[in-house]
Parts: C-alpha cells; structure tokens; sequence
C-alpha cells in the first residue's frame, strides 16, 4: 500500500486535470447506472400498463444519455492518457535528473542495463497504470457500488441471494494477489538482468568477435532469456489457476439471479421490469468481478515496478552540498592534502597522503597499476570523498565548496576516454557550449587534433560512433585533451592522457600543454617517464602510500622506484646510443 500510495502521489501536479477527468468518469459511469432503471419503467409502465406517452420520453432520454456518455468517454480517455504522459515525463526526467547528481560508487555498484531496464519498462508499467488500469478500477468500483445500492433499493431479498458468491470471490482474490505479486517481482528483476546481459554484449561485440566468443555471448544470454521465459510461465500459470475460477464465480451470480428472480416474477414478488433491471446491473457486478485478475494483474505489475523506480529515487547521494556552501571569487587552485586516508570497499586504497601544490605548479603522479593515482584526483572533484584528514583549495575546505562551481573549475582527460555520438566540434565544446569555432580549433590544435579531424569527411561536423567507435584510441584521446583545454580550467588533470598516442605526437602535446597550462594547477598522472619528467614535482605512490616525491633530477639520484621505473623505460634506448647497460 506504501508504494500504491507513492505511485498516486505522482499525481500531485495534475491535480485539477486528475479531479476533472474522475468528474468525466463518473458522469460516464452514472449515465449508464440510469440506462436499466430506465429498461424497467419502459417494460412495466409502457409495455405492460400501455403509457405510450411515457414511450418518446425515455427513448429520447436514452438517446441524449448515449450521446453524452460517448463525447464524455472520449474526453476523459484524452485526459487520462494526456496526465499519464505528462507524470511519466516528469518520472523519468526526475529519475534522470537524480541519477546525474548520484556519486561514483553508485554507478560502481549498480549496472547500466540495470538502470535502463528502470528507465524504460517500469516507467511504462506506471504509464499504463494510469492510462488503463485506473480508470477501469475506478468505473468497476462505482459500477459495483452504484449497482449494488440499486439492487438493494429494488428487492432486498433477490439482491442479499445475488451477492452471497462475493465472499469467496474476494478470498480467491486476495490468495491470487499473494501469489502473483512476487513472480511480477522476480520477472522484473530478470527483465534487468536480460537488458544487461544484452546491453553489456552489444557494447562489447567487437571484443566478443575479436576473441571468436559469439556462440558463447549466444548460449548466456540464451540461458537468461530462458529464465525470463519461465518466470512468464509460472506467472501465467498462477494466472491460469486463478483466473478461470474468479470468472467461474463471477458467472454462477447470473444463474443465481435469473433462477431465484424468475421464480419470484412467477410468484408475484417482483416485476418482469425489476428482473430485467436487476440482470442490467448484475453484469456491472460480475463485470469488474470478472475483471478482478486482470485488475489485480496490472496493479501488482505497477507496484512492482514502482518499486524499483523508487529504490532508484530513495538513493541518496553519499557526496552532499552543505546548505552554506561558498565558492570563492578569486579561485587560484593552490591544494593541500592533508592526513589524506581513503578506504574503499575495506579496502585502503591510499593512507596519509600530505601534499602542499602551489597554484600554477604541476605535479606528477606515478605508481604501479592499483597503487591509488587515479583515487587522489577524484578525491580532489568530490567524486568520493575521503576517509580521514581533508583537503584544501585555497585554504577553503573542498566539503565547504559548491559542487558543481568546484568541479567546473577543473578540465579532466580520464583515464577511460568517453566520447559521446555527437559531432566532434559538440565534443570537444562539451564543457563549454559557447564557444566559438575558433576557440573549439586552436583547442584541437594544441592537442594536436586538428589535422587528423580536417582529414575526415565533414571536418569538425563529422559524427563519430558510440563511445568514439571510429577513432583510434590515440585519436579519441587527443579529442579529450581538447575538450579539458576549451574548458580553460584552474585545474588541468590528465589522467594517462597521452597512453595511447606516439611519442612524437606527445611531445607536440606536452609543447602545447606547457604553454596554456600556465597559471593552472596541473595533475599528470602517467606510466611514460616522458609524460613527467619537466613536472615541478613528481609523486610515487606505493600501496596507496607516497614512497618517493621530488623532481626528475633528485628522484634519478635516489635511485628508488621512480629510478626503477626509467630503467625499465630507457634501458634498450641507451644500451643502443651508449653501448652499455643501464643500473
């Protein structure tokens, strides 16, 4: 009943158009309560006592009503499919809205397929709910009330012998209720399951063709498609239990009421006329009886999936804006770590981490895969935050900045370059949308992307693939660098952002870099020796912990990890120019 309540709330924008609309529906609704009352006095008064005169009058009146029902029915199925489409945009740019302000971890805990499966088939689950489903509850449950005080006021005796099958119709309904509830539950929860698995496969098919693995990729999704199925099946087979018997019921009152009524006509009792009104409104008795299943059917289909969209909604943000957060006018982007301790999952991923970066310096971070490089940068944005001890820009705590005015101070080229199917000017112009094609072009040209873009068919118009298909990896990264540049940012962070580029193309970047990076606090996070070595001050990680930190220069001489590591990279490079074995 907390999620039925939930998915009415809804309504509460539209709450004149949903008043309006129920208004038209129990017009409709009463226009046909009157229809047999009307069947009785035209058979007892006019055909069986001969007042012809009452004959035109309710002719005319039955036509007038009909009329009226059918422009009403038409007008409240416009109103309700109108309010059901408005909610539902509403539902999902909410939902849309909420999933854009949720952290990292969120999205490292929950699958894509998952979320999509929620913004699509459980937001048309409540759609349909109240294009359809209500409405009928509605009609059928002032149908049934509306009737049943008729038949009451007509003959108290035939109406109290009609209703005696209503008790154990409602227990064979609950007992359906209880039983179908949780296969809707289960199918839903495979519907996203099979939306991934599917989801997952499409956007990897290359890698899937790459390694020969379609028949595989075929027999798992194969495997959860079955499992869908089957769900299905047990739920029409509850379906097919029930639903057969709740119509058996439902059909038994009829007999009921043309055997008993019939005897009490023959008697004397009652009327030919009050028999037939009395069947007119049996069948808006057994009618939502009869419907009951298929109304119970699409009631727990909507609570199901309000269920879902609701745990979507109901997920707060670990990351949270304090009511007084500043931004100050004057950012410069001068950033201290201190005592700095982030836990992820238990597990330490950096501990004591002390950093002082002047604003305008570059640092350079450098460690074995795993080692916490990437974690300090999100740290810095407030993608998560971290465990112990705080971090600083400008003095200013970056718990106590406004999120989205700390984060658009910073360009980011990640680890993992994300393109979207756009043109390549939208791209790179994605963190500033008004700049001009001028500015979006000597951005490509510092990262050493114009020429290549100028090469293909329409230029800076092209439209690339999803998530870049079409570029080579070092193609897509150059873009990104373009995209962090336009941004003109306090705080430039690039993370491996040249990996995927050759070294002659890097170093053409890095020129560039140099010059616009001036009076940017700048984060290089790198594997290449290349990519570091004019840093103002290059960090080791080791274990989440800073194991060597100063310039190329000193960290050479220390000949620790960071001297390892140029050893690794140099070796065959200097044997060959010197001739002899690099230690």
């Amino acid at each position: 009943m907390d999620i039925l309540k939930r998915i009415f709330a809804l309504l509460g924008n539209y709450k004149k158009r949903t008043a309006l609309a129920v208004g038209l529906l129990i017009i409709v609704v009463l226009t046909r309560l009157v229809s047999p009352y009307l069947t009785k006095i035209l058979i007892d008064d006019v055909i069986k006592d001969g007042q012809i005169d009452k004959l035109g009058k309710i002719l005319t009146l039955l036509v007038v009503l009909t009329v009226i029902r059918s422009i009403l029915i038409y007008l409240r199925s416009y109103m309700f499919e109108d309010i059901s489409q408005n909610l539902v945009f509403d539902l999902r740019h909410r939902m849309y809205t909420h999933l854009q302000e949720l952290p990292y971890e969120f999205y490292d805990n929950h699958r894509i397929g998952d979320i999509m499966s929620r913004m699509t088939g459980d937001i048309e689950g409540i759609r349909n709910f109240f294009a359809g489903g209500a409405i009928t509850i509605i009609e059928n449950t002032i149908h049934f009330v509306g009737a049943l005080i008729i038949l009451f006021n007509l003959n108290v005796k035939l109406a109290s012998i009609v209703i005696l099958i209503t008790p154990l119709l409602a227990f064979v309904a609950w007992r359906f209720d209880k039983l179908i509830r949780p296969a809707f539950g289960q199918i839903r929860e495979q519907d996203a399951v099979l939306n991934t698995r599917a989801q997952e496969n499409i956007s990897g098919v290359r890698v899937v063709k790459a390694f020969a693995r379609e028949d595989y990729e075929s027999e798992r999704f194969a495997k959860e498609n079955r499992r869908q199925m089957e769900k299905n099946i047990e739920a029409s087979y509850i379906w097919a239990t029930y639903f057969p018997f709740m119509d058996f019921l439902s059909s038994v009152s009829p007999l009921v009421l043309l055997g008993f009524g019939g005897y009490m006509v023959i008697q004397g009792d009652i009327s030919l006329g009050t028999l037939v009104a009395f069947t007119g409104y049996m069948w808006m008795i057994t009618g939502p009886m009869r419907m009951l299943g298929w109304l119970i059917n699409m009631t727990e289909q909507a609570i199901s999936s309000g269920e879902k969209i609701f745990y979507y909604l109901d997920f707060g943000s670990s990351i949270k804006e304090k009511k007084d957060a500043v931004f100050p006018e004057d950012f410069k982007g001068h950033i201290r770590f201190e005592d700095v301790s982030f836990k992820y999952r238990q597990n330490h991923v950096l501990r004591d981490i002390n950093l002082d970066i002047a604003p305008g310096s570059t640092i350079a971070i450098m460690g074995a895969t795993g080692a916490g490089k990437t974690s300090i940068v999100n740290l810095l944005g407030r993608f998560y935050d971290c465990t112990s001890g705080r971090i600083t820009i400008d003095g200013i705590d970056i718990k106590d900045y406004k999120l989205k005015e700390l984060r658009s101070q910073m360009g980011y080229v990640m680890q993992e370059t994300f393109l979207f199917s756009e043109t390549i000017k939208a791209n790179i112009a994605f963190g500033r949308v008004d700049a001009s094609m001028n500015e979006i072009i000597e951005a490509a040209k510092i990262a050493q992307a114009h020429d290549f873009i100028m090469e293909m068919p329409y230029g800076y118009d092209t439209i690339i693939g999803e998530r870049g298909v079409g570029l080579s990896g070092g193609q897509k990264q150059r873009i990104a660098i373009a995209r962090a540049i336009l941004k003109d940012p306090k705080i430039l962070i690039l993370d491996d952002s040249t990996s995927s580029v050759d070294m002659e193309t890097e170093y053409e970047i890095q020129k560039g870099l140099r010059q616009i990076a001036q009076g940017k606090t700048t984060f290089i996070i790198a594997h290449r020796i290349s990519s570091v070595k004019d840093a103002d001050e290059i960090i080791v990680l080791d274990n989440g912990r800073i194991a060597e930190r100063g310039t190329h220069e000193t960290l050479l001489r220390e000949r620790g990890l960071y001297h390892r590591m140029y050893r690794d990279q140099y070796k065959d490079f200097d044997e060959i120019n010197t001739g002899k074995q690099v230690i």
